[in-house]
């Protein structure tokens, strides 16, 4: 791969123009959108109209003038990216919040089962909420096993199978038809976490036969830090499952203000408390970029991207830790080198912008939207440089930030 040859490829591609919708900062290629998503343009003036006019002007009006139905609104943008009915997802919380209702309802479904079956190695704040979860159910217990051991691990008392589909370090991607079988086969519910595939690999959660799912939208959705969360649950389960946080927002005649509770219809019954209508105003402002976008060109642009890079990290001398198959993995690759932290710093420098996962791992975000051929090709060949140049010895390198 030449760079003339990654020039060639911007001129056909058919995603290019979206880059424009997009405020990248001069001098920086930026691949780290796998952790935190690029500003879209769009954002800046609708937030801007929401503090000044809708907060400013309209002020508590602004609730009976959208800002109530925002988290069935937001839910609906999502819920083609995800393969799932309008009425099927609902924004609002963070990921980690909507994971805990999820395992804990499904905990609580079947009083036969009351396990919950995990990777080890799966995203640990995805291990750390199920330890809470199980705490929360009287008999419960968290099972965490090597990938190749999870079927085995399903039994009678297996209540909920969680995976995350692409994995936060490797991008290996799990196949959710597939395994979303194998947990129906053992009588379990199928959880997915999705943050690190919406917006990057095609999903059809209808398809799949899954049962709920969670996702960030501040990776490859650019709904901004700290971002607004999705749930998914199929229409099927919306009445059989219960939310054990039980706030206001999913009461179902919240302005009653009655002691008792009663849940909403539909997704509705997952809210909890008032939502950050700033956030959601970012993220939906975000989401109506996805409006025309083909989820088939971003997964064959973020193919060829892979390969300008797995080129580049192979000539370097980088062990490749992600899959070759473009099927079995998301939109990011990772390399590992013993001083992985030091080589992303001296990248950092360069205005090369990935991040670094513990112990050894060099994580690179392959974000088709923003990302030109030559940007990735760029930064290829400064990776190339770091290494042969040994430019990541320098001391300042190897101080550790609070965030890698």
């Amino acid at each position: 791969m030449t760079r003339d040859d990654a020039r060639a490829l911007d001129r056909s591609d058919p995603l290019a123009a979206f880059r424009d919708r997009f405020a990248l900062p001069e001098g920086v290629i930026y691949l780290d959108g796998n952790s935190l998503g690029v500003l879209p343009r769009a954002v800046t003036p609708a937030l801007a109209d929401t503090l000044t006019r809708q907060w400013g002007e309209r002020l508590i009006r602004s609730w009976n003038e959208g800002w109530i139905e925002a988290p069935q609104r937001l839910g609906a943008k999502i819920a083609p990216l995800i393969g799932a009915a309008a009425d099927e997802v609902i924004v609002g919380d963070t990921t980690s919040t909507h994971l805990f209702k999820a395992l804990v309802a499904a905990l609580r479904h079947d009083p036969a089962r009351r396990t919950i079956v995990s990777e080890a190695g799966n995203f640990p704040t995805d291990l750390h909420i199920a330890e809470g979860a199980v705490g929360c159910v009287p008999g419960a217990t968290l099972k965490v096993v090597a990938r190749d051991r999870l079927a085995a691990a399903l039994g009678d008392d297996t209540a909920v199978l969680l995976l995350t589909h692409v994995h936060y370090k490797t991008a290996e991607r799990f196949d959710l038809a597939d395994w979303s079988a194998r947990a129906h086969a053992a009588g379990a519910l199928m959880l997915w976490d999705l943050s690190h595939s919406v917006g990057a690999v095609p999903i059809d959660l209808a398809a799949a036969g899954a049962d709920l799912a969670v996702g960030c939208t501040y990776k490859y959705l650019n709904g901004g830090p700290g971002a607004p969360a999705f749930l998914y649950v199929a229409r099927q389960w919306q009445a059989a499952l219960a939310n054990p946080v039980s706030g206001w927002m999913g009461h179902a005649e919240p302005f009653a203000f009655t002691d008792g509770y009663r849940p909403a219809e539909g997704m509705r019954r997952w809210l909890v408390g008032t939502p950050s209508i700033l956030a959601m105003a970012s993220l939906e402002a975000a989401l109506d970029l996805w409006n025309d976008i083909d989820m088939a060109q971003i997964a064959a642009k973020s193919a060829a991207l892979f390969a300008i890079l797995a080129e580049a990290g192979a000539a370097a001398g980088l062990a490749c830790v992600s899959p070759a198959d473009p099927a079995q993995r998301g939109s990011h690759i990772s390399f590992r080198h013993r001083h992985a932290y030091a080589v992303t710093q001296a990248l950092i420098a360069r205005g090369v912008i990935g991040d670094f996962r513990a112990p050894d791992v060099l994580r690179l975000g392959l974000t088709p939207l923003y990302l030109s051929h030559e940007d990735v090709w760029r930064a290829g060949a400064l990776l190339q440089e770091v290494i042969a140049d040994e430019a990541w010895r320098d001391p300042a390198y190897a101080t550790r930030n609070a965030v890698t």
